[in-house]
Parts: C-alpha cells; sequence; structure tokens
C-alpha cells in the first residue's frame, strides 16, 4: 500500500471554515481541532467519573460480545484515574455498513495511540454505537459493486415500530439469505470461504443487529483495543441516570441555547441540517417498545411530539431515577451523555456531525461542562490496481476523479472518437434533404392541400430516416468503444459513486473479500495527519 494527500474540493463552508481554524467559527468550538491536548487532559484530572461501574458495564458488554483480549485490557487500564478516551460513533450498520466506519474506527484509535505517546498516560479508543437508534431503513442494506454499477442488498426484515436497534432482535433466518446473495455475488477469492463462515459464525452468535455489528467490529478490529459501548443497552442507561436529571432541569436553557446558536450560524450562511425549536426536549420516552421524542410545554409538561404521552417535570425525573432505560438521548443530548460518562480527550466526527457540534457549546455549559476538542476524522479512499491503470490509460489524475467524477471525462473522450460528429453531419443532412424536398413540396401544395399535408408527412419520413441512421450509427460507434466506455463507469462508480466520496457508500466486505481481514490491519498500519483533508490508498 501507499497512500497519497489530496485536497477536497467540495467541502460545504463550515467544514472548510473550520478545518482552516477560522476565528468566526471556532468561536462556537471550546477548542481548537489541531492544537495541544495538554490543557484538555489538565481539566479532565478535575473532574470525577463513574470508572469502576462503568468499566463493569464496558467488560459485560464487550466480552458478550467476544471481545479479544486487546479490548478487554484497555477496559482494564479505563479504571486508571489518569486514563482517558477518544470517542466517537455510529449507527449499527449491517456489516458496519458505509467504509466511513470503519474509517471513523482507524482514526478513533490512531489518534488514541498518537496521543498516549505524547501524554504517556492511557488513552483508550472508544467506539459508541448509537443502539438507541431507530431508523432501521437507514441501516438495513449495502452497496456492493455490480459490474458498472452498485447493487443495493438490502435485508428483508419489516419493521414496522419505531424500535430502538438495540431491542431490534435480528431476523436470523432473512439475515441468512441476505449474507449468502451477498457472497453468492461476490468473485470468489483464496478468503471467500473463510470469510463467509466467519460472518456466519457472528450472526448466529448475535441476538439484535447491534451485537452483529459489534462481533464483526471485533472480527476487522481484533488487535488494536478498541472499546464498543451500546448506549440502548439497560446497564448503560442505569449508569446515566443523574445525568438525565441534570439534562431535564436544564432543558429550558439547552434547548434555548443551541435554538439561539443555529439562528446564529444562520446567519454566518453555515448551513445545518439540525432542525430545533426552543420547546424540543431533546430526549425521548419510550413506551411498549417504541420511542417518542418530547418537547416543553409553556406549562412546564413534558408531551409527545404527537401528543402520544404528557408527563410532568417531577416524574419524569422519577422515570430518569427509577427507570432510565425508558429515556434515552437526541443528537443534541448524545453528545452530553458522551461527556458525562467518558473523560474524552477528543471526540472524532464526521462532517455532518461537526456541524451539528457547531450549535452545542451553551448547551455543555448549561450542564457545567465543556465541550471536548472535535476533531475531523480520516477520509479515505481506495484504488486498486487495475483502476490506477486506468486512469494512467486515460490520463486522468485520482483527485480529479474523487472530486468531480468521470462522467464529463467520458464524454470528452468520447466526443474526440466521435470526429466528423456524427450528429452533426445528420443535422446538416436532414437540412439538405428539407432543402432538396422543398420543390417537391410546393408542386403538391399548389396542386392540392391533401398532397401538400403528404409532401410534409414525407419530409418527416426522410428525416426520421436520417435520424434511425444516425442513431445506428452513434451505437455502432459506442459498442467498437465499449470497453473503453465501461472503464470510465467502473472508475466512476468506485470512485465518485452518487456523485460523492467513495467512503459514503462503498462497504468494505469486496476488499476484505480479496485481500483478507488483514486489509484493516495495513490500513492501521500506515501514519495519517489529521489536517490532512483526504487520502488515497493505493493497493
Amino acid at each position: 500500500m501507499r497512500i497519497d494527500p489530496i485536497v477536497l474540493k467540495k467541502r460545504n463552508k463550515l467544514i472548510q471554515d473550520y478545518r482552516n481554524n477560522d476565528e468566526q467559527i471556532q468561536s462556537f468550538f471550546d477548542y481548537a481541532p489541531f492544537g495541544s491536548f495538554d490543557k484538555r487532559y489538565d481539566e479532565l484530572m478535575e473532574r470525577s467519573f463513574q470508572r469502576e461501574s462503568l468499566c463493569e458495564v464496558l467488560h459485560e458488554l464487550n466480552q458478550g460480545w467476544n471481545a479479544p483480549p486487546s479490548t478487554l485490557e484497555n477496559i482494564e487500564r479505563l479504571v486508571a484515574d489518569d486514563s482517558v478516551v477518544v470517542i466517537g460513533g455510529q449507527q449499527a450498520g449491517l456489516m458496519t455498513g458505509p467504509m466511513y466506519t470503519i474509517n471513523k474506527i482507524i482514526s478513533i484509535i490512531q489518534f488514541a495511540r498518537e496521543q498516549e505517546k505524547i501524554l504517556g498516560v492511557p488513552v483508550i479508543p472508544i467506539f459508541w454505537i448509537a443502539g438507541e437508534d431507530h431508523d432501521f431503513d437507514e441501516v438495513n442494506h449495502i452497496y456492493l459493486p455490480q459490474q458498472q454499477h452498485l447493487q443495493k442488498y438490502k435485508v428483508q426484515h419489516k419493521v414496522w415500530d419505531k424500535i430502538s436497534l438495540s431491542d431490534l432482535q435480528i431476523n436470523k433466518e432473512q439475515s441468512a439469505i441476505w449474507l449468502q446473495q451477498l457472497f453468492k455475488d461476490l468473485k470468489e477469492t483464496n478468503y471467500t470461504k473463510e470469510l463467509y463462515e466467519q460472518m456466519k459464525h457472528c450472526l448466529n452468535d448475535s441476538a439484535s443487529y447491534v451485537d452483529f455489528f459489534a462481533q464483526i467490529i471485533f472480527a476487522l478490529f481484533p488487535n488494536e483495543g478498541v472499546v464498543l459501548i451500546d448506549s440502548g443497552d439497560d446497564r448503560v442507561r442505569e449508569l446515566e441516570k443523574e445525568y438525565f436529571v441534570q439534562m431535564i432541569k436544564q432543558q429550558p436553557e439547552i434547548s434555548k441555547g443551541v435554538h439561539a446558536t443555529i439562528k446564529e450560524l444562520n446567519e454566518l450562511n453555515y448551513s445545518l441540517s439540525l432542525d430545533v425549536e426552543e420547546s424540543d426536549g431533546h430526549l425521548f420516552f419510550h413506551r411498549n417498545g417504541e420511542r417518542i421524542l418530547l418537547r416543553r410545554m409553556e406549562n412546564g409538561d413534558w408531551q409527545g411530539k404527537q401528543n402520544e404521552v404528557v408527563l410532568t417535570t417531577d416524574e419524569l425525573v422519577y422515570i430518569a431515577n427509577q427507570n432510565p432505560n425508558l429515556l434515552s438521548n437526541n443528537v443534541v443530548t448524545r453528545p452530553l451523555m458522551q461527556e458525562f460518562l467518558f473523560p474524552s480527550l477528543a471526540f472524532i466526527g464526521g462532517p455532518g456531525e461537526i456541524g451539528y457540534w457547531a450549535s452545542l457549546k451553551s448547551a455543555f455549559h448549561s450542564v457545567q461542562l465543556k465541550m471536548p476538542p472535535v476533531l475531523p476524522r480520516l477520509s479515505l479512499t481506495i484504488v486498486e490496481r487495475h483502476i490506477e491503470k486506468t486512469m494512467h490509460k486515460f490520463q486522468i489524475s485520482a483527485e480529479d476523479a474523487i472530486n468531480h467524477g468521470t462522467v464529463h471525462l467520458k464524454e470528452h473522450w468520447f466526443a474526440q472518437k466521435n470526429q466528423p460528429a456524427i450528429e452533426e453531419i445528420a443535422e446538416q443532412v436532414k437540412k439538405d434533404v428539407e432543402r432538396a424536398h422543398l420543390p417537391l413540396r410546393e408542386v403538391a401544395i399548389d396542386m392540392r392541400s391533401d398532397l401538400g399535408d403528404l409532401a410534409n408527412k414525407n419530409l418527416q419520413f426522410l428525416k426520421a430516416d436520417v435520424s434511425f441512421l444516425e442513431s445506428k450509427l452513434i451505437n455502432a460507434l459506442r459498442s467498437k468503444h465499449e470497453e473503453e466506455l465501461k472503464a470510465f463507469d467502473l472508475m466512476n462508480i468506485v470512485l465518485h459513486p452518487e456523485n460523492g466520496l467513495q467512503e459514503r457508500v462503498w462497504n468494505v466486505l469486496p476488499w476484505i473479500n480479496k485481500y483478507g481481514l488483514g486489509f484493516i490491519s495495513e490500513l492501521m498500519n500506515h501514519s495519517y495527519q489529521f489536517t490532512t483533508d483526504h487520502y488515497i490508498i493505493y493497493v
């Protein structure tokens, strides 16, 4: 493997300014992203955490997912008062979901290792599985390349209610069919059979989709010591009691601050996908297996968005203390809960996450916390040798293909082969036919009006015949250059799928099937700079 850094051209304004340490956007954060972490560490050492209770829960969770020794050892290291964590998270996608999940875990591990060397203290990589999320449609599929397009593989499990992924029992029968189809459509390699058996074992040993996700993560990262936590697990909720109470009591200040900050960011032309109102409670209440998003009314009561439930603040506080498993966080309060539970040296986030974290500084301050340093995750594109050779053949730079795709380059290349241009010749022939046909039309019109109509129709037939021949000639030219045109399509689907980055669409499966599970270890062995926009990984 070799790696090359490139600059991404299509960053939104907020992310671009944040990466450039622009003073205007930095004012919305407590720390610069790429500075020294000594001060942050010293501040964490002045706080107290439920280390022993947290590590007991982490040990139970990770051991239940067949965690490797490296992970269990890191959990033991987290008990020490001088230890800190680097944390990030994602939903539990099938087969880990898009490649950016893998890139995020690599980022967390890499930065934890880097800071442990610098600070000389235990720095533990933590991956927060958002098990309380309930949108199964977002994670119930993956895309795999099939010739010059991407094929969607969706597990056939109908979920009608808003059930948290942690509580959603995996459909073993449909998932087994889905997994079998994935591997059936993969090109068989020396690793395929063993990999399929390993994934089947992960599936059979899982009760939920979160379990399946966690087991695969440990299969991919057996020696890196990454520690997983499922925020939807009841044992984790027990640790969160007092923090839920703080969020409930500080809701007016949290909501007001976030709402005002988003308005301020919009006025500065920073577009956010986060839509909040001052009445939003930023907590979910669980009833009969469904999550109900709460809002706070003017009289102080808490009410479901669709009026499903009404609770007083005292009732909600009682629930937080006695039945915390009935509550969960949304995107605004989840970062606060992470910060309460873990001594976070840094949070690793993707572009979208950094966007909405920009609105949360006041929310952290409302509960007497500082926002941890927010570090952009690593962004990677995998380029295999045959794709690299094709780029060289057509003199296409990887940076251009990743940023803009190859559709326009394909059209330009084909236009050069289409010389003289068939379309232009056909258009000229139609004009010549119309001009040569004019005397006949004039004679026909002079004789009778119906003959004039017939002459016009005759002209249209002649033009249609020219168009037919034009189409046949173009198709013949495309057939002549079919392999080259397919090569452009393949480059595009690999480097710029769905007009975006590879990591947002592709799953890791094609690469670990071709190169084995050691492929991830090879990615880990490279040294990356977090200040770099994007890396191309040539394999």
